[in-house]
């Protein structure tokens, strides 16, 4: 199996229900997030120019996370969940899975040292 990554990153604010009211994430606060798409495929399933998929093919998804994700407030972009980086990576992938059949994880870091990663 092969596999690809990409990084992209914005920045949004968020805050977290169901924690104590003294709980530094249950206070309005933001992050400048990195999500890392990764993609795989089989190497019979690579393209005749020998990729899982185009980088290029992925300024789409740039694209969304620009307008829909960057200088947002995530409990208001996110329905129905809490808008935890556990949360906002199966999101993610729940919408790009069909657009990227490839798609087999999305992980998402809201500091340099903190991932969380959605890999059906």
């Amino acid at each position: 199996m092969f596999r690809i990554s990409k990084d992209f990153a914005f920045s949004a604010s968020h805050r977290l229900d169901h924690l104590p009211s003294d709980h530094q994430c249950a206070r309005l606060h933001g992050h400048n997030y990195t999500v890392r798409l990764e993609l795989a495929a089989p190497p019979d399933e690579l393209t005749p120019a020998g990729f899982v998929r185009d980088y290029g093919e992925l300024s789409d998804f740039k694209k969304w996370l620009d307008s829909e994700l960057d200088h947002r407030h995530l409990n208001d972009v996110v329905p129905g969940r809490n808008p935890s980086a556990e949360n906002l990576a199966m999101w993610i992938y729940e919408i790009w899975s069909e657009r990227l059949p490839e798609l087999s994880a999305v992980k998402l870091s809201e500091t340099a040292k903190t991932w969380a990663e959605y890999r059906p």
